[in-house]
């Protein structure tokens, strides 16, 4: 493998890292801050890709975008209501939406399973015209890439500095102690999951236009490689602010990205990335408790070790 390879397959890995860290991010906000395991996120993650390429296959590539958001934002919605409002345990709401959402998305789709995107104007076909002729040519889907993550990164950071951002935060942390404040825990729980819902569909969206195609399974599995990656960029960064735990989370989505990409590069069966997902979400897991309960296995080897070198003497 050349050079060159090696530099296309790490700027791949790096722009579908961060289209895919805006799922994280919104996992980031659902899970970390709200503690809520919001299981729609496959379903809400297609739901943008396929609302986002309707609307840009009628002409409106940056309309696109928004709708998809907005698309996101009544999926959270609704699993947010059958929670707070129909008393649907929240694992179980999640995974009553994804259901649905499969059933509307083929709607969305007019019937079909698929949807090609290759004539169809797209924001990164934009951004290649605007950068034509400029050293960043080659880099369109990068340059879109960077922008709206950073550009959630911040919004997210902010809001979460807000009232209604302590609110929720608060509420993901002790929901007793919220509702003694007199602080409405059905709103902040609403408000979390309908943007949280936003940003994964966003996601979707991007996805789909940067590969040009739209299937239905394309959200597949999405839920697990979010989980997983939130999961890495919390072992790398650690505690820390709002921003530094959000700029973890994209790269934890990046270096996750990078372990796919090198598993495909050395010609593992595309059937066995779940089973690599899986073991990434475990070794996440597991890494923090070990290195935890490192110092205690360390004396009980070391007792053991003293007892034995007694019975020996």
């Amino acid at each position: 493998m050349d050079f060159a390879s090696v530099l296309g397959l790490g700027q791949t890995a790096l722009e579908l890292g961060l289209i895919c860290s805006l799922t994280v991010l919104a996992l980031f906000l659902s899970y970390s801050m709200l503690n809520v395991c919001d299981l729609s996120t496959d379903g809400c993650f297609t739901l943008g890709a396929t609302v986002g390429a309707v609307v840009a296959l009628s002409g409106h590539p940056v309309l696109s975008l928004f709708a998809a958001m907005l698309a996101g934002v009544c999926s959270g919605f609704l699993t947010s209501l059958l929670q707070t409002r129909m008393g649907v345990d929240s694992l179980l709401s999640g995974i009553v939406v994804n259901t649905g959402l499969y059933s509307i998305n083929i709607a969305i789709m007019g019937g079909a399973s698929l949807l090609n995107l290759n004539k169809t104007e797209t924001v990164f076909s934009m951004m290649k015209k605007l950068l034509a002729g400029t050293f960043l040519q080659g880099q369109y889907k990068l340059v879109v890439a960077l922008l709206a993550v950073a550009a959630i990164v911040v919004v997210l950071t902010l809001f979460l500095r807000t009232r209604l951002g302590l609110a929720i935060r608060a509420t993901g942390n002790n929901p007793g102690m919220v509702r003694s404040s007199s602080i409405n825990t059905v709103f902040t729980t609403t408000v979390g999951l309908c943007i949280s819902g936003s940003f994964t569909a966003l996601s979707g969206c991007l996805l789909a236009q940067a590969q040009k195609a739209v299937d239905i399974n394309l959200g597949t599995g999405m839920v697990t490689i979010a989980l997983a990656s939130l999961l890495i960029g919390g072992t790398l960064m650690g505690k820390g602010g709002i921003f530094k735990r959000a700029c973890g989370v994209v790269l934890g989505a990046i270096i996750f990205r990078l372990v796919y990409t090198i598993a495909l590069r050395l010609n593992m069966p595309a059937f066995m990335l779940k089973l690599v997902s899986s073991v990434i979400v475990v070794l996440a897991l597991s890494i923090p408790y070990f290195k935890k309960q490192w110092p205690n296995l360390r004396r009980r080897m070391e007792l053991r070790r003293q007892a034995a070198g007694k019975d020996g003497v």
